[in-house]
């Protein structure tokens, strides 16, 4: 394996812009080769939700040791790592704080697990301080912060993947070849499907902030705001401060899957729109959504539709994709099926099942060093969270927007712009400079 870049106390420090002088960091972050019989240790930040899942991917790889556990609650901590030396065997360190994470020289990778909000800035942070990074998907809560993170990868020559594991699945694979070989003719549309049952979640109001949880490092880059349990610890998803709505959840994948399947960046023009019908409770982004983005010049067309509660599927889809051509239609159901469709009779053609390991995948480039062997680096979490961004953007402006996809901002619309970025919260600050 190449030798990973030093990078230095004082180089750390200026580059996350002063948030990691808090706390003591090594001299030198130290350079790290892995032996055939060497294993790689991960740290796992975000343990309440679908960290779990990262604890037993990584941990059900051999010569892949999950060393440590971090979460600014030390209740789901303390749970957790009980679990862990249950099923385990052992001890895991526990840490509050992430950024004691990045300081401990033993530690190679990190894998993000974390409300939307923290996934670019710990990104940007543990490729600063010499680890390589597995980020949940959405890999950023705006789109200024995704463009950061793609630098902050090339910067640090750092191994990158993004959480959206339909993209080491056999089955999606093959059905992106199909698509490349002409098996529905020529592509120009593909949707994306999210019906998934979001139940009322009320209005708790605000309260004391809960034993054990630091709220200011929950909070991060956030804007502050008074304790709620409509946030903390999975409803963060339904608040712009902290989440990005369904579209920007389980969204990123069919996002993902649509710019895959078409081979397009990013649109020139978005609509979008939708609204909160069923239930009056605090939730801010839409129950329903319809986005529409369109590529004139690739005279191509992506549909994105979130729908809650009880609904139809579509060919049986109801978290999924469906790609139109020429020739017939593709219909990709969940992380590991595909199906299509050919002529105008709809005849059965070419379908199959067959998952893979997202986990590997990535731990197989982190030992060889070779961000060429990932399959979702970071480029492409960058463009698929953009894309679900442009589709909130154009639901909260409420117009069709036209967008400029070299210059990454939309044409003449300083409203819609302002939605591009944010002012982060000292000093959990996104640096411009990373």
């Amino acid at each position: 394996m190449k030798e990973k870049k030093k990078v230095t106390r004082r180089s750390f420090i200026q580059k996350s812009a002063g948030a990691a002088a808090l706390l003591a960091m090594p001299t030198i972050i130290p350079k790290s080769a892995f032996g055939a019989n060497d294993k790689v240790r991960v740290a796992v930040l975000g343990v309440n939700g679908r960290g779990t899942n990262h604890i037993q991917g990584f941990s059900d790889l051999p010569d892949v040791e999950v060393a440590c556990l971090c979460d600014p609650d030390l209740v789901v901590l303390a749970k957790r790592a009980q679990e862990f030396e249950t099923k385990y065997g052992r001890k895991v360190i526990q840490q509050q704080d992430l950024r004691k994470v990045f300081e401990d020289k033993s530690i190679d990778a990190v894998s993000i697990a974390t409300p939307n909000h923290w996934h670019a800035l710990a990104t940007i942070w543990a490729c600063q301080a010499g680890k390589d990074v597995y980020v949940e998907k959405p890999g950023s809560h705006n789109i200024r912060e995704g463009r950061k993170m793609v630098e902050a990868a090339a910067r640090y020559d750092r191994i990158v993947q993004h959480g959206v594991q339909l993209r080491s699945s056999v089955a999606v694979q093959e059905a992106i070849k199909h698509l490349r070989d002409g098996l529905i003719g020529d592509v120009y549309m593909a949707r994306g499907l999210v019906f998934r049952w979001r139940d009322d979640i009320g209005n708790k109001g605000t309260e004391a902030v809960p034993q054990g949880l630091d709220y200011d490092l929950w909070t991060g880059p956030a804007e502050m705001r008074p304790f709620s349990r409509n946030y903390v610890h999975y409803n963060w998803h339904w608040n712009w401060n902290y989440g990005n709505g369904d579209v920007g959840n389980q969204g990123i994948h069919e996002t993902d899957l649509c710019m895959w399947g078409l081979n397009v960046g990013l649109p020139e023009r978005i609509t979008a729109g939708g609204g909160k019908f069923l239930f009056d409770d605090a939730k801010e982004t839409p129950e329903v959504l319809a986005s529409t983005y369109y590529y004139p010049k690739e005279k191509k067309i992506i549909e994105f539709e979130v729908r809650p509660w009880i609904t139809n599927g579509e060919n049986g889809a109801e978290v999924g994709n469906i790609f139109y051509g020429s020739k017939g239609y593709l219909v990709v159901n969940g992380y590991d099926t595909y199906e299509s469709f050919l002529g105008r009779k709809k005849e059965p053609g070419p379908k199959n099942k067959a998952g893979g390991n997202h986990f590997l995948n990535f731990i197989t480039a982190v030992r060889a060093h070779d961000k060429s062997i990932l399959n979702a680096p970071v480029e492409t979490a960058h463009l698929s969270s953009a894309l679900a961004h442009l589709g909130n953007i154009a639901y909260r402006t409420g117009r069709t927007l036209n967008f400029d996809p070299k210059t990454e901002k939309f044409i003449g619309d300083e409203e819609a712009n302002a939605y591009l970025t944010r002012p982060d919260r000292k000093p959990f600050i996104v640096p411009e400079k990373v």
